[in-house]
C-alpha cells in the first residue's frame, strides 16, 4: 500500500513538472514571436495570483502575462487584504546586495558614535542630490559608513574622486568637498580601487547615485532624509549570505 501511494505520488508530481515545463516554453514561444525583445527571459514563475505568471527579464525586470502569453502586463500586483505591493517586494529581494560581499576596501570608512549600525553609499562628488544627502546625513549618528566613489557623472567626477581617494585624511577630503565646497587638493596615488568600484557598480546594476546599501542587503536608489535613513538603520538586521 506504501509503495502503491509513493508510486502515485511521484507521478502526481511528474505530471505537474511536465505541464509547468510545456507552459512555461508556451509563455517562451509566444513572447518571443510576438515581442522580440522578449527573446531573452530569465525566468518565468506562477505568481500569488491564479492564473498570471511572473516573467523577469534583465534581471530585475518584472512583467505578468496569462498561461499561453496572450496578454502582457506591466506594473504592480497588490495584495488587498494583506495591502502589500507584492512586485515592489519581489524586485527589493532581486535588487538585494549581500553587503558581506562588498569589497570594503575599495571604500573609505567614517564612523560616528559607537559605529554599530552599517552603511554602505556609492556617490558621485558632482552629484548635487549626493551634496544634499551628505549634508543631511551628518545627522546620523552611532553608524559607520563606507563611502564608494562612483565617478559617473563626467570626467571630473573622476579627477575629483583620486583626488579625494589620494588625501592623506579621505573622509575629510570627502566632507570638505560635500559639506563645505572647498575643492580637493591635486594627489596621486594607486586609483585602481576607484575602477573596481565601477565594474562592482556595474556588477550591482547601480545606475545612480547616490546608491544606499544597508547591512541587510536591501539598496535605496536616491538621496533620502537622515529621518528616512535612521528607519532603515534601525529595520535592518545582520546581512543574510
Amino acid at each position: 500500500m506504501m509503495n502503491l501511494t509513493h508510486t502515485s505520488l511521484w507521478a502526481g508530481l511528474l505530471t505537474l513538472a511536465l505541464n509547468v515545463g510545456a507552459q512555461e516554453a508556451t509563455i517562451r514561444k509566444n513572447l518571443a514571436e510576438r515581442i522580440p525583445q522578449f527573446q531573452s527571459i530569465d525566468e518565468i514563475s506562477k505568481s500569488p495570483m491564479a492564473g498570471l505568471y511572473e516573467v523577469r527579464v534583465n534581471g530585475t525586470e518584472i512583467f505578468y502575462t496569462d498561461a499561453e502569453g496572450n496578454f502582457l502586463l506591466q506594473g504592480s500586483l497588490i495584495d488587498t487584504k494583506q495591502r502589500r505591493n507584492l512586485t515592489e517586494e519581489r524586485v527589493d529581494k532581486l535588487t538585494a546586495i549581500n553587503f558581506d560581499a562588498l569589497p570594503l576596501k575599495d571604500a573609505f570608512t567614517v564612523v560616528r558614535g559607537n559605529g554599530k549600525r552599517r552603511l554602505a553609499v556609492f556617490q558621485d562628488p558632482n552629484c548635487g542630490y549626493c551634496k544634499r544627502f551628505e549634508r543631511d546625513l551628518q545627522k546620523v549618528n552611532n553608524v559607520t559608513i563606507h563611502m564608494f566613489l562612483y565617478p559617473i557623472l563626467s570626467a571630473d567626477s573622476n579627477e575629483k574622486s583620486k583626488n579625494i581617494w589620494c588625501a592623506k585624511d579621505r573622509a575629510k577630503a570627502w566632507q570638505d568637498w560635500m559639506v563645505r565646497d572647498q575643492t580637493p587638493a591635486a594627489a596621486s596615488c594607486d586609483v585602481s580601487a576607484i575602477a573596481r568600484n565601477l565594474e562592482v557598480g556595474r556588477k550591482f546594476k547601480i545606475t545612480g547615485t547616490p546608491t544606499l546599501v544597508f547591512a541587510d542587503g536591501s539598496r535605496v536608489p536616491g538621496a533620502i532624509s537622515a529621518a528616512e535613513v535612521e528607519k532603515n538603520l534601525g529595520e535592518t538586521k545582520t546581512a543574510t549570505p
